[in-house]
């Protein structure tokens, strides 16, 4: 799967399927500071990301 990472800007290949928990804890990312979108869907952890998927990780933003 193409993994594409925002802050800093990066693209790294993992290999799949793999649950979105799984892709946290590979990339060593905090699950609560990031959202990983497929196309325009935002998914949960317990979701799957196969092979040929292409995502996006992008961290939460708060403000005010």
């Amino acid at each position: 799967m193409k993994v594409h990472l925002s802050h800093p800007t990066r693209h790294v290949e993992l290999k799949g399927p793999k649950r979105v928990a799984d892709i946290f804890k590979e990339l060593q990312l905090i699950p609560e500071a990031f959202l990983i979108i497929r196309g325009q869907d935002l998914m949960t952890e317990d979701e799957i990301v196969a092979d040929g998927d292409s995502i996006e990780v992008r961290p939460v933003i708060s403000g005010g």
